[in-house]
């Protein structure tokens, strides 16, 4: 009997020990994938600078039309309205992440409910993807004049706007990681009695993660592509609604620092995705290449 005790506290000691042993692997593991992902943000920065200065090297543009990094940099920190500048292109700025917001999440749940829909039914694949691909196949300025006249130039033309351009890489991307689920696996919940819809619950839509995460990545900046096209083409709010006329009223240094700004955030928001991304699939080991 006490052989037997012993045993069972010697038994649940190994137990803890790996189970910490697995949590302190896991722990590196995130660690090492944020590290990584930083690492490559800021070499992504760094790149875009540098190729930035040499393009105007090498196209020996004037200096009055195209700025530089130096250029945009003195027009946020050094120069005397400095401050009002930073106000006036920020303040377009939250227009527009508050339009790419309602386009990303009319794209992407629209995309996730077509998905779903896809994997439930063959015959809705088949009636919806040609309308998907139509979508995706004509210039979205040519539906514009339509959305325009059909929804107005407020809100719904945003989230239809928006929704379009996100839609279809997110479609593919989510509905190519439901078909990923394991069959022997669906099996089995088939063989419990479990429905299609429980298959889809408790296999399909874990196994897509990794295909959501991606989708989401290539969302976030086509979500602040559509906000800008909205903008530009309908509302004309935000800095896809004045970036013409500063071009049209030679304002290059407002012109630049709009697109420097949009540009940096969508990179921030895209690297973002893939932090958290890369943190989620570690710490369920579904990483491809840190399993834990």
């Amino acid at each position: 009997m006490t052989d037997t005790i012993a045993a069972s506290k010697a038994d649940a000691q190994q137990t803890a020990e790996l189970a910490a042993q697995v949590r302190r692997q896991a722990r590196r593991s995130t660690l090492k994938s944020l590290g990584s992902s930083l690492l490559t943000f800021g070499l992504t920065l760094v790149t875009v600078v540098v190729l930035w200065q040499v393009a105007l090297w090498v196209s020996d543009l004037s200096p009055y039309v195209a700025k530089g990094p130096a250029d945009v940099w003195n027009f946020f920190f050094v120069e005397d309205d400095a401050a009002e500048n930073r106000a006036e292109i920020m303040a377009n700025l939250w227009v527009t992440l508050g339009d790419a917001v309602i386009g990303f999440v009319a794209g992407l749940l629209l995309a996730l409910a077509g998905a779903i829909g896809f994997r439930l039914s063959k015959g809705f694949e088949h009636a919806m993807m040609p309308i998907a691909l139509l979508l995706r196949s004509v210039p979205l300025i040519a539906f514009a004049p339509v959305i325009i006249m059909i929804f107005g130039r407020e809100f719904m033309t945003v989230a239809v706007m928006g929704g379009i351009v996100v839609l279809f890489p997110a479609l593919v991307n989510i509905a190519y990681g439901l078909q990923q689920a394991s069959q022997q696996t669906l099996e089995v919940v088939q063989v419990y009695g479990g429905s299609s819809m429980k298959q889809l619950v408790k296999v399909a839509l874990p196994a897509s993660l990794p295909a959501f995460f991606a989708a989401v990545r290539v969302s976030v900046p086509g979500a602040i592509t559509g906000a800008l096209l909205a903008e530009w083409l309908a509302t004309g709010s935000g800095i896809g609604g004045v970036i013409n006329g500063y071009a049209t009223s030679a304002k290059f240094d407002e012109l630049w620092a709009s697109v420097v700004v949009v540009t940096f955030v969508s990179l921030v928001l895209y690297n973002l995705v893939q932090i958290l991304e890369n943190t989620v699939l570690v710490r369920m080991g579904m990483h491809p290449s840190k399993r834990v």
